[in-house]
């Protein structure tokens, strides 16, 4: 907001303008006696307020200190802009020029913070009093949050226009300057890693062509902690046990436009792991059952997450076993001579310490339930450090908090502890609006509506609008994780999805209702039990279309009872650096409606940073089949289609085909089965961009028909179509780049083995999936 000074008024720094000095008349040095005490010049102050500060006794002796004392309680009052005491035998007369009164507040200059945000930061308010001093503190404030926005270059200077009846306006000049950025980050003392290695490492980043994008750039004290601790861990991961930074130093430059900061740290040797053993120091305890979790070797590189994933592990064995305060204890010996850590992992008897109870603070939304059913720990439970930690994980990975910190500290009695859990609520639900783009499906726009802590009860409710290019659909989900109070996670979802000539020449339309319940079989296995009703509707086959096509237009009512198999092995987190993951999944058409089918899908896979820890391989094989019994053949919208299950193929791109028909169908398959394996890796780009590389190769095959020959229609001729299985086979490359749309995939792809009939794709922009 802008305000001209108008004529006659007077902008004065507050720090200067109106603080005026104490006036103190001559004093004699005898003592004094003050029989009347006058009070000129207040007019909003009371006269009684103004005798409470001077606190001076009427007809008794005073002395020049009590009166010069009584001058500095009525000025540091900061009431007054001027105050005067004027002794006249004895009469007293106190003279005050009161502060005037805010009328408005305003800001100019700002453009990154607008009045509202700047109104909540000052202290200053309209129909009070000014106060230069606290005037400056709310420069200062504002200046300061100007600063955490990354701008310390940012002045403030406050100002006043005095109006009419001792009023003035109270005006914030801002000059909000430059972002400060970080324009070099440089270490000293590092020789097995360049700097560029280890900048990739910190959350802070050094700005770069994408600064006016990337904000981790600007230079943020509470940042450098969390650096020293992602350095070390980096070292240490690679073997270096002494590693230790010794100090950072940041340094802006005299502009306050730009910061350069240097770590300067020691990395010592490396080590390798050298003898390894399991030892017992509680009577009856067998250690041979703890050792056989054992994943350190010996010659391998130093890695402390090896040592704490062989330290969970044997916690795991110990709770199968029913013992209780059994403490896993690393102990380390070091050999400088070959550089190698000899490790014994000892049983030995923790303390007897219980769970008193459980305190849950902060949490306004939430309700207490949806966080104590993250504890697998009750009270009156032996205390088991290890389970807290991973109860605490698991309320950070809900999402419903900005900040959620799990402690522990004395109980009632020595044996006794409480645990603490502060936790900070933010926003669960999401409103958006977006648009997407796919090779087959062109441009699409989408709205959702996501609460994923519907009523603090930790549910999760959906609705999903889209369409695009011949396809639209619209749905809406529920999941309530923990039916009944156990850990049964209910699920219902419907779906309306229609197309028109999709990639096909032909419309579809499909209603779907699926409710579903699905419980843990073991700590890494969960099985879903579904049912689903469906009607699919296939019409408008065009002339030129496969007779087996026209032959199946219709609808159809599908009544299915299924189940799914899920295993995956970072549930429990026991292996840091690989997951494996299988998916069985089966589901049985026919107990009502016009399907009889029995489909069945498989998939196992693995992600692994073993090899390399900025490298990620990746593979995965699929299969599926679909029986059908009784009289019925299956149709276009029960068979597999490939999607993106084999990436260089269109999703219609391979497969059984009627080369016959004109427009030469593709009729999908009642068997499939794809193999893929790519690795994700940096492309030496700095790591705030996001931007990495991989490569891959698929090959897979889509095949069987249960009606494979028709007589055509205009000749009578016998047509015979081939649904043999044949190979197929790509190889390509992939560029991932993290947007804040999400993590976008770019794919360049060639089939090197297809048959003559197959639509290949050579490029596809996808939204990366996730292991």
């Amino acid at each position: 907001m802008t305000r001209k000074l108008g004529k006659g008024a007077v902008a004065l720094m507050a720090a200067l303008a109106i603080t005026g000095p104490a006036a103190l008349a001559p004093l004699p040095a005898a003592a004094l006696v003050f029989n009347e005490i006058r009070v000129e010049g207040n007019s909003q102050i009371e006269t009684g307020t103004i005798l409470s500060y001077l606190n001076l006794p009427r007809g008794e002796d005073v002395s020049p200190g009590q009166v010069n004392e009584a001058l500095q309680r009525l000025q540091n009052s900061g009431l007054f802009e001027t105050v005067e005491l004027v002794p006249q035998g004895g009469q007293l007369t106190v003279r005050v020029s009161e502060y005037p009164t805010i009328g408005r507040i305003s800001f100019e200059g700002n453009r990154r913070l607008n009045d509202a945000r700047l109104s909540e930061i000052v202290r200053s308010q309209s129909r009070r009093v000014y106060q230069p001093s606290q005037a400056i503190q709310d420069a200062q404030a504002i200046a300061q949050t100007y600063a955490a926005e990354g701008r310390l270059a940012a002045r403030v200077d406050p100002r006043i226009i005095r109006r009419s009846g001792n009023r003035v306006d109270l005006v914030f000049e801002i000059r909000e300057g430059a972002v400060t950025e970080i324009e070099r980050i440089s270490f000293t003392g590092n020789r097995a890693f360049s700097d560029r290695r280890l900048r990739n490492v910190l959350e802070t980043k050094q700005a770069g062509i994408l600064r006016t994008f990337i904000r981790r750039d600007t230079f943020a004290p509470e940042r450098i902690p969390l650096d020293e601790r992602l350095l070390t861990e980096f070292y240490r991961s690679q073997g270096y046990a002494d590693f230790r930074v010794q100090a950072v130093a940041p340094e802006i430059a005299r502009e306050r436009d730009a910061f350069f900061i240097t770590f300067n740290i020691q990395e010592g040797p490396r080590y390798r792991f050298g003898q390894v053993q399991t030892v017992s120091e509680i009577p009856g305890v067998d250690a041979a059952a703890f050792g056989e979790q054992n994943r350190v070797k010996r010659g391998d590189v130093y890695n402390p997450s090896v040592i704490d994933t062989t330290i969970r592990r044997m916690e795991t064995v110990a709770i199968q076993q029913g013992l209780n305060f059994v403490s896993i204890e690393p102990r380390v010996t070091r050999n400088p001579s070959n550089q190698t850590l000899d490790l014994t992992f000892a049983l030995t008897r923790g303390e007897r310490v219980f769970v008193e109870r459980i305190d849950i603070e902060g949490n306004t939304t939430t309700l207490d339930e949806v966080i104590r059913r993250q504890f697998n720990t009750v009270e009156g439970d032996p205390l088991n450090p290890r389970e807290i930690r991973n109860s605490a994980e698991r309320i950070r990975a809900l999402g419903y908090f900005t900040d959620a910190q799990v402690e522990t500290r004395q109980g009632s009695s020595p044996d006794q502890v409480i645990v603490g859990v502060a936790v900070e609520e933010q926003p669960t639900g999401s409103l958006s609006f977006g648009a997407s783009y796919g090779v087959s499906s062109g441009v699409g726009f989408n709205a959702s509506l996501t609460e994923r802590n519907f009523l603090g009860r930790g549910q999760t409710l959906g609705l999903q609008v889209s369409t695009a290019s011949g396809d639209r659909a619209a749905g809406i989900n529920f999941v309530e994780p923990f039916f009944l109070g156990r850990d049964l996670r209910f699920g219902f979802s419907a779906s309306y999805n229609e197309t028109e000539s999709l990639n096909s020449d032909y419309d579809t339309r499909s209603i779907r209702i699926q409710p579903s319940i699905e419980f843990p079989l073991s700590e890494n296995g969960r099985l879903e039990l579904r049912y689903r009703v469906a009607e699919d509707k296939l019409d408008n086959v065009t002339e030129d279309s496969s007779p087996l096509l026209i032959a199946e237009t219709g609808t159809r009512l599908t009544s299915a009872l299924g189940y799914t198999y899920n295993w995956d092995s970072r549930r429990t987190g026991l292996d840091p650096l690989t997951a494996y993951r299988l998916r069985f999944s089966q589901d049985f058409a026919g107990a009502g409606g016009d399907t009889k089918t029995v489909t069945t899908t498989a998939l196992v896979g693995v992600e692994s940073t073993a090899w390399r820890p900025e490298v990620t391989l990746r593979a995965e094989v699929e299969a599926g089949a679909i029986y059908t019994y009784g009289d019925y053949s299956s149709w276009i919208l029960d068979r597999f289609r490939t999607g993106n299950r084999v990436r260089g193929f269109e999703s219609n791109g391979l497969g059984p085909r009627d080369l016959a028909a004109p427009n030469e169908d593709a009729l999908g398959g009642n068997y499939y089965w794809a193999a893929r394996a790519e690795a994700q890796f940096p492309l030496g780009l700095p790591e705030e961009y996001g931007i990495s590389g991989g490569l891959f190769a698929d090959a897979g095959s889509l095949w069987g028909l249960d009606r494979a020959s028709y007589d055509d229609p205009e000749t009578g001729a016998f047509v015979a179509i081939d649904d043999d299985m044949y190979v197929r086979a790509a190889v390509g490359a992939s560029i991932f780049w993290t947007t804040p749309i999400g993590p976008l995939r770019f794919n360049f792809s060639k089939a090197v083995r297809k048959e003559d009939y197959d639509l290949d794709q050579n490029f596809d922009l996808t939204i990366q999936t996730r292991f």
